[in-house]
């Protein structure tokens, strides 16, 4: 099979390290991809890119699907499905994993998100939609502290405020309406802070069927003690021990089946990996939001836990085949992921910083670097290229070895110009 991966970072490199595990690959087009993901190619697998083809640029990614001619397209980034990519391939006859962009409406529009689960009596928070300072100082003064603020678009992960001080959160109001995170702040839905432990349930689905695959939870706070401002995640670890066997059930029966039920029932059947962002309190999941694309750096540990071959699992998202594959098999040690970022990482970063030790890193084989946003010169060097810079993530026979694995890694890294978190999977490790 020949697949067109679309996207550059370490949930893209998880993906295209796991599909190069499978037998069925024999082709893999990186669209643009990153220097790291070069190195999978190997005597059974060919790999080609095209670095100058942005993973946000639809109409050129519609180019190079029609000249590379694809078995299936999978679409990583929320940007590009946003955008319609998934519409556009379809229409040329070509599998796609991800939805179409009336679909992924459910992460692109928290306002139509939230709409949708009133309507179909789906758990969630209380909340408002607003469009003007007044609106959302109204509606803040009728709510208790902490104030939750979330930008109605896409926002990189970005685009949520949780305070504790009424005048802070007027304040955050005015600036994302006045433009802080662009069109994708026009709106902004305003809820109630839910109180609970969040974890995060991934389910694939072909427009009909789903099939939950595993739980993990995000660390999304920059900083230790859950501190700091919310960036893209600075870790995670799977599995989350709230989403047991018989919270995955309860999450799929009231929160993901009336879900896809809907979708269809509005003529927009969803495909592709549903990430359910969910707070549970008292036993009760309530939803509070949906992202419609695997989730980083969630993919990176789920990546690690997953036994079966994943390509199947993808093309049976593409062609309604779920209801007909074999059941997937799971690790069922733990695994966890430790984000390294760029000083100054959710906010602006500077590039070009040397890293070393990630060869080191990597030596266990409990170890696995997904480069996120690194560049590699002709000679080897490596350097920052983003934000979110490194995943050091790793398996153990339970959670306190998988983090211990992933710090020991991580401490083989020399990077003066990074940071990261010493505290992934606290809340889980009771610490």
């Amino acid at each position: 099979m020949k697949i067109m991966l679309v996207g550059t970072g370490g949930r893209e490199h998880a993906l295209a390290w796991k599909m190069a595990q499978s037998p069925l690959l024999a082709e893999l087009v990186l669209a643009p991809g990153n220097d790291a993901m070069e190195k999978l190619a190997s005597n059974n697998l060919a790999i080609s890119r095209q670095p100058e083809t942005s993973a946000d640029d639809v109409e050129a990614l519609v180019e190079l699907a029609k000249s590379c001619k694809p078995d299936l397209v999978v679409i990583g980034p929320e940007n590009a499905l946003a955008g319609g990519l998934a519409d556009k391939l379809n229409d040329l006859g070509i599998n796609v994993f991800g939805p179409n962009a009336a679909a992924a409406r459910l992460e692109s529009s928290k306002a139509f998100t939230k709409d949708f689960c009133q309507r179909h009596n789906i758990p969630a928070a209380r909340s408002k939609t607003v469009s003007s300072e007044n609106e959302a100082n109204d509606y803040l003064e009728t709510l208790s502290a902490p104030y939750v603020l979330k930008a109605d678009g896409l926002a990189a992960g970005k685009g949520v405020v949780i305070t504790e001080d009424l005048i802070e959160a007027k304040a955050s109001a005015k600036q994302m309406l006045d433009g802080q995170f662009g069109e994708a702040s026009s709106k902004l839905v305003i809820e109630e802070f839910l109180t609970g432990e969040e974890a995060s349930l991934f389910v694939l689905c072909d427009g009909k069927t789903a099939v939950p695959m595993v739980g993990a939870q995000d660390h999304k706070r920059a900083f230790d003690g859950d501190t700091g401002p919310n960036t893209g995640g600075m870790g995670c670890y799977s599995p989350a021990p709230i989403l047991d066997d018989e919270m995955t059930d309860k999450v799929m029966q009231q929160i993901v089946k009336p879900t896809l039920a809907g979708m269809v029932e509005q003529g927009t059947p969803f495909s592709g990996v549903l990430y359910a962002g969910l707070m549970i309190d008292n036993n009760q999941p309530k939803l509070i939001e949906y992202n419609v694309r695997f989730g980083d750096p969630e993919c990176q540990v789920l990546m690690l836990r997953l036994q079966s071959d994943l390509i199947p699992a993808l093309m049976a998202c593409a062609t309604e085949g779920l209801a007909t594959m074999e059941p997937l098999s799971w690790d069922q040690r733990s695994a966890a992921c430790v984000v390294m970022a760029a000083n100054g990482y959710p906010r602006t970063v500077s590039k070009g910083s040397i890293i070393t030790g990630i060869e080191q890193a990597s030596i266990s084989p409990a170890v696995k670097v997904f480069h996120a946003g690194t560049k590699i010169s002709v000679n080897g060097e490596v350097s920052a290229n983003g934000g979110r810079v490194l995943n050091i993530a790793a398996s153990g026979e339970d959670l306190s070895q998988a983090v211990a694995n992933c710090y020991a890694g991580v401490e083989q890294v020399n990077w003066s110009q990074g940071f990261y978190r010493r505290d992934i999977g606290w809340r889980a490790l009771g610490k």
